[in-house]
């Protein structure tokens, strides 16, 4: 099936609804399942480990992103905290000098603290991720689009350098979603995702979802989603189903609107650059038309001071100032004071994330009228 028709009608396995022919997926709010009898089981025992909602979830993901097994999360944060579990101490992983700033945290506070040491790199620069390779690195961690600075990475080229040297390749799958990128068709060993952002799309439910295509990691990664414990509920899950339908056409409108909106972001005086995937010409923009089949809809982009970005957040009336991105309702992000506070100032500044640095995920309202609330927050 095309990604589209997969949007709304998962994979086809739910065998277990056939009986009541139920057009949607329905919540199983059950902790527990009964035994048919000593040593038998309907395939589901405790919701921790397994729920028929959760189960239409993971198998549809997994289906759109071309894998073998999906894991769902409570967040996008747990699922990333989820898989840190699979190194060891003294470990070291490669990550993309430019990601979600709780990312970064997790990676500096968290897994360092428990002997998972982070090399930071510009990942789209293949010569300087392979000097960062040591015979204890396990893992190269990417984002691409990367958040907020958009750099691209070549992942077909990142995953034959990470088999060379028998590492995993992780993708962070956020800001395209299946619709238009899919890592492991390019060599990535794991995708991750905030389900928050595009699966769900109505900025209404936390999620985070892991897809592997090897059964060994796939088994690996279930024992630990297992005995952590940080699955999704079936309810969050029901509303992830409902939200991934109108992926395709969410997913389309919101590029449509992006693209409109770059034009005119390119007219104003005020504004200084744009970072957009898919401004032709920009870097990286070669390399998403090879491994992608849309640009998506984030947009970062620098005014002129400092003043007219606050001016921004405070006069934008349709667009939202709030965090988080990929939802119906158009959001605008402070990077420096928002998702990347806890990055050191100097890193920031070097990385570009600046006080004149905006992000914005576009959602599906008329552009036209975003376009018109932007001109009068942005000013002449």
């Amino acid at each position: 099936m095309k990604k589209d028709t997969v949007c709304v009608h998962g994979n086809n396995k739910n065998a277990f609804d056939e009986r009541t022919g139920a057009v949607s997926v329905p919540i199983y709010q059950s902790a527990t399942f009964k035994h048919p009898a000593l040593n038998q089981s309907t395939g589901f025992d405790y919701s921790r480990m397994q729920n028929p909602t959760r189960l239409a979830l993971e198998q549809t993901v997994a289906e759109l992103e071309g894998g073998y097994e999906a894991f769902a999360y409570s967040t996008g944060m747990s699922a990333i905290a989820c898989l840190a579990e699979l190194f060891s101490p003294n470990d070291r992983i490669i990550a993309s000098e430019d990601l979600y700033g709780g990312v970064i945290r997790l990676f500096n506070c968290v897994s360092e603290k428990n002997g998972l040491h982070t090399d930071y790199v510009d990942t789209s620069d293949l010569d300087a991720v392979a000097k960062k390779i040591t015979p204890d690195t396990k893992a190269i961690f990417i984002e691409t689009p990367t958040n907020p600075m958009m750099e691209i990475t070549d992942i077909a080229a990142t995953a034959a350098l990470a088999k060379a040297h028998g590492l995993l390749l992780i993708v962070d799958n956020t800001f395209l979603s299946p619709y238009f990128q899919q890592p492991l068709n390019f060599g990535a060993d794991v995708v991750v995702h905030s389900g928050t952002k595009f699966l769900c799309g109505h900025n209404d439910t936390l999620s985070g979802l892991i897809v592997v295509k090897d059964v060994a990691l796939g088994e690996r990664l279930r024992f630990l989603y297992k005995t952590i414990g940080s699955c999704l509920s079936p309810f969050d899950s029901w509303l992830m189903l409902r939200g991934i339908k109108t992926l395709a056409l969410r997913m389309e409108k919101q590029q449509q609107s992006a693209y409109k909106i770059v034009k005119f972001l390119q007219s104003s005086p005020k504004v200084k650059k744009i970072l957009y995937a898919g401004i032709p010409g920009s870097k990286g923009y070669d390399i998403m038309k090879k491994q992608t089949t849309g640009f998506g809809s984030m947009i970062s982009f620098e005014v002129d001071s400092a003043a007219t970005a606050e001016r921004v957040l405070k006069k934008v009336r349709l667009i939202a100032f709030a965090e988080s991105l990929g939802g119906t309702e158009s959001l605008i992000t402070y990077p420096t004071v928002q998702t990347h506070a806890d990055v050191p100032l100097d890193e920031r500044e070097k990385r570009g994330i600046n006080d004149r640095l905006l992000r914005l995920s576009v959602g599906i309202e008329n552009a036209a009228d975003l376009i018109a609330d932007l001109k009068q927050a942005i000013g002449k």
